[in-house]
């Protein structure tokens, strides 16, 4: 193997590489990125034997060839050469090892065979439809703040992914005290897919490409297994084996009493009095009453703090206690837009929406204070 590339598109694609293979992992092979050289292009593969991403790079090649190098070692060297430089990289030694040049710097890396190197499922899955990567990336990005981190319930460390009447696809998060849920209009409509669960890691790696993006994203499912096509990316990944529960059983259907209300002004204040609540219930308290919500934050060890805002209430008086993340989450959602929270008493689940957007939907637990 022996070729040309320029460092900054290679150094794009083994950020990637290197986010998702195992740091801490058994097998040594599994901190590789597998290297292929072949037709004017190398691509970079890399897995941890639950995902794994796919990415080729432009690049002059002299002579075709594979081989795997530790990820890490290598993004670390190809981030401290030059911007805009051409790397040469070669196998010497029978293959033993990665010869890397750029400009007056050489670095020589242990291999592993290729033929060692997991093979990735790149098969059909029976499932597919297009969207735009943007509006998937909003669909991800407005949802996954509420995927719990709780090993036990690990059916709920992920975003629930199902089609609604084959007219949009609908994102649902939550870890039992909260829930997002966001859907998105598809003009071209959905195939009538099982609902799937995206794991965390899956979430996050598809999160970062799809900030880079432009234009439409293929996706691709089945009942265990997702995968995503955009430009030059192929990502796939198992998905959790689990039922995600009935989340529409949870929306209650008679809160009657609303208030509307800045989130900027909201998160301020939320953040402001929450300095002195404990940390480990940081509770606000929220008392509503004619046009008026009145913030409060207690801690017997260091103080309390009070803080009121103007809002849109004309409902009987109600207070309600939550947690000060929880909140702080929630409005770092809604910024710069006003938001409706429908309630109905201090245990009852509070229905957040935006006000002049009908797509999103939030849910918030109260809690004693």
């Amino acid at each position: 193997m022996q070729l040309t590339l320029e460092r900054n598109q290679f150094l794009k694609a083994l950020s990637h590489a290197q986010s998702v293979v195992e740091k801490r992992t058994t097998v040594p092979i599994l901190a590789h990125v597998l290297l292929e050289a072949e037709s004017g292009q190398l691509r970079l593969t890399s897995t941890d034997l639950e995902l794994a991403i796919v990415e080729t790079v432009p690049a002059q090649i002299q002579k075709a060839g594979g081989t795997t190098v530790s990820a890490q070692l290598l993004h670390d060297i190809v981030r401290k050469l030059k911007d805009g430089s051409d790397i040469q990289l070669s196998l010497e030694n029978e293959g033993s090892h990665l010869q890397i040049v750029s400009g007056r710097s050489e670095f020589k890396l242990a291999c592993l065979p290729p033929e060692d190197f997991p093979a990735i499922n790149t098969a059909d899955l029976p499932h597919r439809f297009k969207v735009n990567g943007k509006d998937f990336l909003n669909l991800l990005e407005k949802t996954r703040f509420a995927m719990s981190t709780e090993e036990t319930r690990y059916y709920l460390n992920g975003i629930y992914l199902h089609p609604v009447e084959s007219r949009e696809i609908r994102a649902v998060a939550t870890d039992g005290h909260r829930l997002a849920r966001l859907s998105l209009s598809m003009s071209q409509g959905v195939p009538d897919f099982p609902g799937v669960i995206l794991s965390r890691k899956t979430v996050n790696e598809v999160m970062k490409i799809l900030g880079e993006a432009e234009g439409e994203i293929e996706v691709s499912l089945s009942e265990t297994q997702v995968s995503f096509k955009f430009n030059h990316v192929y990502l796939t990944s198992r998905l959790i084996d689990g039922s995600f529960p009935d989340y529409e059983a949870i929306i209650p259907a008679h809160n009657e009493k609303t208030l509307r209300m800045s989130m900027a002004a909201f998160s301020e204040a939320v953040d402001r009095v929450a300095t002195v609540s404990t940390e480990k219930s940081r509770s606000v308290k929220l008392s509503i009453n004619n046009n008026k919500i009145v913030l409060t934050a207690s801690n017997s060890e260091f103080g309390s703090a009070v803080e009121e805002l103007e809002v849109e209430y004309a409902a009987s008086p109600i207070e309600l206690g939550f947690n000060a993340r929880y909140l702080l989450d929630l409005s770092h959602q809604l910024s710069n837009v006003e938001a409706e929270f429908a309630m109905s008493d201090s245990a009852t689940p509070v229905v957040v929406r935006e006000v002049d957007n009908n797509d999103a939907f939030y849910l918030l637990m109260p809690m004693r204070v």
